[in-house]
């Protein structure tokens, strides 16, 4: 007999192999689909998710990892921290109070508008969570049984559940306390959490693993004595076997403090905490299961199957079969849901690759005490592939970038001389307003785009409809009174993946879609080899924009760092060399805008703050790495030409030093929902640019009034003052409706007028 060893996995792609999840709720959204149909489509999609997992051999299925919208909302739901502006907390957990907390309107028709909760980064991944808010004297009880309901449900088709629960300290870290430490508040919350398992326990679970990825990055005095109240409330009345799981990063120091709570076992990330595996070898007690996180939840290469069997090999003989588990370094949430779909994919690539029902199989061959040697073979014939294939190595492209210095870095004049420079060339008002640079797909061009993709309609007609819909941009935003315009990126399927589809050295998927927030999904293209640009990517349709307008067009890209964050990147070469490589692209492209007439070429990083390395000792190095590829692609140009960039939707106080240097003249970020708090990082990191913080929350539907807007750009006005404000929406209006879009601009508009009348009347 074949042995294995326990295996199982922190997460699954909840989206669906085909989205069937982000249709159903944009259904229910929009009237299309009733609650109970909803209900229906996500558990036929939970057991489905589950049936992949046990038809690839894992022993546990992940259960809790389904969510609605989003795992830390669907926690403060359960622990009743439920803000009172969506509802008495004594009230029913409906549908309708989970939807406004998480996007302020609940579906069309439904209750008022609301300002939801905050939203942001969930560590270093593209994925973004809600902020938990927690009042003073906040209060946590046992309330929604979500949880314990999945897993009843798991049993009953026949899997062996182990639920899936972000920690104690992990949420209190990330939650927004209106005063105070939110981790003071750890010992109100433990009994919530006590109930809690209780529930799991009387649902059938044997096993619950509690994620505390919080660990990763910090474990100063204050979390760690935390972590060790929650465990001494929770350990010794849990009925349950309880799994500490801490992925994204290595816990280090804190490594024989965190063995001591008493977890019955302990899951690791190896792919980022491989230092620490000699100390656990030693000294992780033989009594308790340790758990390998060896397949990588994050990245999307074939494993080397033989050397992490030679990995674990080394533990099993040392611990057993019994005490010894084998998982994923952290949820395969972060990676697409199966390569079935890939068939246009090239035969060699496509063999390279793994994403998550494939990485359950993967994992499956591992843990099987005999080798399966097929299996070795096939993924040792895709790893020497993969180093000698034609285009891995562009020794033209190595060259041009080895020969970057630091004069490709610099612009002529310092920021200040620039920016008055630019004043006069633009001659724009006090308050200029603008958007970010997408305007809404709508139904008609996503058809167009299907229509193109499907051989229906030809490359002209495609064109033709393009450039109708980009003439009716300009013309709306020339209706609306914005002052500075952009062609709306109807072309473009995402910001990162159309720049994917021109570059040598990257593929883009048919369907390895991943989920960004919400119903929101990306497709990540796959950086496999080295970058180059072999034509210009946007300069035809920037400069047929800016003929049709006498106000200046911005040219659109996405920056170096973000390309690079928001792909599967190449694991053969370091990431601040693919950083050059793509900022040497982008700086032709930009180059190019310049001489087709563009003034202002904005060059988005949302993905700078996301990329910082969770361990603090790291964080130098990548910002010195990212300053210096930004400056790569954007210092070619003259001092005239002005040059934009925008971040959205993360702490900005960890960067903004390194904002500061990336020497930018105009700056917007997001800035609504958290009433201008990213303004401090704007004063304290001595940025000068101009910046355009966002008034408008374009990923909730509701329509922000004139006077809410003036009041967010008072704010902005007093953090930053007048000469330096711009008046814009928090990111892109790619997924808004035209109408909301409208409505919100014309308000945006007032609002900037409102200000410079105002501004003039007391000079």
């Amino acid at each position: 007999m074949n042995a294995s060893l326990t295996t199982h996995l922190s997460g699954y792609p909840r989206i669906g192999a085909k989205r069937e999840l982000k249709r159903a709720l944009e259904d229910f959204w929009h009237g299309r689909l009733d609650a109970a149909g909803l209900d229906r489509i996500s558990k036929d999609l939970r057991l489905r998710h589950w049936q992949e997992q046990a038809d690839a051999g894992l022993t546990f299925v992940a259960v809790n990892d389904f969510s609605h919208y989003d795992g830390m909302l669907d926690l403060a739901c359960c622990l009743g921290a439920i803000p009172a502006r969506f509802g008495p907390a004594a009230s029913p957990l409906t549908l309708e109070r989970y939807f406004r907390m998480a996007r302020g309107r609940s579906r069309d028709g439904g209750a008022p508008d609301v300002a939801p909760l905050e939203l942001t980064k969930w560590f270093d991944t593209n994925y973004h969570y809600l902020v938990p808010e927690l009042g003073a004297g906040q209060t946590f009880q046992f309330s929604w049984d979500k949880a314990a309901r999945e897993t009843r449900e798991a049993v009953a088709a026949g899997f062996r559940p182990k639920p899936v629960v972000i920690g104690p300290a992990t949420f209190l870290a990330l939650s927004k306390t209106d005063s105070g430490d939110p981790l003071s508040l750890i010992s109100h919350l433990v009994p919530a959490y006590r109930d809690l398992l209780q529930s799991l326990a009387d649902a059938g679970a044997e096993w619950v693993e509690i994620s505390e990825p919080i660990l990763a990055c910090r474990r100063d005095e204050a979390l760690l004595s935390a972590l060790e109240i929650a465990w001494q409330g929770i350990r010794p009345a849990s009925p349950l076997k309880l799994l500490l799981a801490i992925p994204f990063g290595r816990p280090g120091e804190a490594l024989a403090r965190i063995c001591s709570l008493g977890a019955d076992g302990l899951h690791v990330d190896v792919t980022r905490a491989s230092a620490d595996l000699p100390w656990l070898h030693a000294n992780y007690p033989q009594d308790r299961v340790l758990s390998l996180g060896i397949v990588d939840g994050r990245g999307i290469w074939r494993c080397d199957l033989e050397a992490l069997r030679s990995l674990v090999a080394t533990f099993r003989k040392a611990r057993g079969d019994r005490q010894l588990w084998l998982g994923s370094s952290c949820s395969l949430q972060h990676v697409p849901h199966t390569l079935e779909a890939e068939t246009s994919l090239d035969p060699a690539l496509r063999s390279w690759l793994s994403f998550a029902r494939e990485k359950a199989g993967e994992l499956s061959a591992i843990a099987r005490e005999q080798p399966d040697h097929d299996a070795n073979a096939a993924a040792r014939a895709a790893l020497t592939g993969r180093r000698s294939h034609r285009g891995v190595k562009n020794l033209e492209i190595r060259k041009a970038v080895a020969s970057l210095d630091e004069s490709s870095q610099r612009r002529g004049k310092p920021l200040a001389d620039r920016l008055t420079l630019q004043r006069e060339h633009l001659g724009l008002p006090l308050f200029p307003t603008t958007t970010i640079g997408s305007f809404p797909q709508t139904a008609e061009i996503r058809r167009l785009r299907a229509r193109h993709r499907a051989g229906e309609i030809t490359g002209p007609v495609y064109e033709a409809g393009l450039n109708s819909a980009m003439r009716e941009a300009i013309r709306l935003q020339e209706e609306v009174g914005l002052d500075v315009l952009v062609h709306g990126e109807f072309e473009r399927t995402d910001m990162v993946e159309h720049f994917g589809q021109m570059l040598d050295g990257i593929a883009v998927t048919a369907n390895g879609w991943v989920q960004s927030y919400g119903s929101r999904c990306v497709k990540p293209p796959v950086i496999w080899g080295d970058v180059a640009r072999p034509a210009p990517m946007t300069v035809e349709v920037s400069a047929a924009a800016q003929s049709l307008t006498s106000r200046p067009v911005k040219g659109m890209l996405t920056g170096p760092i973000t390309i690079l964050q928001w792909s599967f990147v190449r694991d053969d070469l370091p990431r601040a060399l693919v950083a050059l490589q793509l900022a040497h692209a982008i700086r032709a492209e930009v180059r190019d805008l310049e001489a087709a007439g563009l003034r202002i070429i904005q060059v988005d990083e949302p993905g700078l703050r996301e990329g910082l390395p969770l361990e603090p000792g790291q964080r130098r190095e990548y910002l010195d790495s990212a300053v210096q590829a930004f400056r790569v692609a954007t210092s070619g140009v003259r001092d005239e030409t002005q040059v934009h960039t925008h971040m959205c939707y993360a702490e900005f106080d960890d960067v903004a030093e390194a904002i500061a240097a990336l020497d930018v003249d105009v700056i917007s970020l997001e800035a609504s929902r958290s009433r201008m708090e990213a303004l401090g990082a704007v004063a304290s990191g001595g940025i000068g640019a101009e910046v355009g913080p966002g008034v408008w929350d374009i990923h909730s539907p509701r329509v922000p009034t004139t006077g809410e807007i003036r009041g967010l750009l008072d704010r902005a006005v007093a953090a930053v003052g007048a000469e330096r404000l711009w008046v814009n929406p928090d990111c892109g209006l790619k997924t808004r409706g035209w109408v909301e879009t409208l409505s919100s601009l014309r308000n945006l508009v007032a609002a900037a007028q409102d200000l410079r009348t105002a501004a003039s009347a007391n000079p």
